[in-house]
């Protein structure tokens, strides 16, 4: 019997967690969440997920949001995928922090592109972010080049929750202007990626 199901939305950030429950081989559902109609903001949907936003994972145990939890949710519950150092602290901090970096800084430059009206009113003020989303968000993916991918995976040899991740938001940067030509480490993980099953799986699914 599923008991794990995943809301979504195409062209999102849930496409990570997607992409993770393909790769641990779950036994899932999941149910598109239709942005054109705001169905976010509809009733049911926030019974399950306040927030309003995507992804979010029902589980036996309860409802999970945010991309770096859901990912390490489900890293720990199958571990037999080895996608997370799970008996190496450190590691796993270190991975946790650049999931964190991913959620918390790259993603929002991002937003600033479609949702300025989170952060201003002002329409100049909301022009302004949009302006800037080609140089923040190229700054972002830049740290990510110099800093991290210490492999063709970004925690090295071994592929792990964050590859998934660092590949949707990679997903967009064409859309944000940004040039590609100033991070080709990004590009190369970008293109390793769709070579996997799981990833071609996962976008298969969220685009039919």
């Amino acid at each position: 019997m599923t008991t794990i199901k995943l809301h979504y939305a195409p062209h999102t950030c849930a496409l990570a967690s997607h992409i993770v429950l393909e790769e641990v081989g779950a036994d899932y559902a999941i149910n598109r969440i239709d942005f054109s109609v705001a169905q976010e903001n509809s009733p049911e949907y926030l019974a399950l997920n306040p927030k309003g936003r995507v992804p979010l994972l029902e589980t036996a145990q309860g409802n999970l949001t945010e991309t770096p939890a859901i990912l390490l949710y489900l890293a720990q519950c199958y571990p037999q995928a080895n996608l997370a150092p799970l008996d190496d602290p450190f590691a796993l901090a270190e991975l946790q922090a650049f999931n964190s970096y991913l959620c918390s800084t790259v993603h929002v430059a991002h937003a600033h592109r479609m949702r300025g009206s989170r952060w201003a009113d002002d329409p100049v003020a909301i022009t302004a972010m949009q302006d800037k989303v080609p140089q923040s968000v190229l700054a972002g993916f830049r740290h990510v080049e110099e800093n991290y991918l210490h492999g063709p995976w970004v925690m090295g040899e071994q592929y792990s929750i964050a590859d998934p991740y660092l590949f949707t938001l990679a997903q967009w940067l064409e859309a944000d202007g940004v040039a590609l030509d100033l991070i080709p480490r990004v590009i190369d993980h970008r293109a390793r990626m769709l070579q996997r099953e799981p990833v071609q799986a996962a976008i298969n699914a969220e685009l039919n």
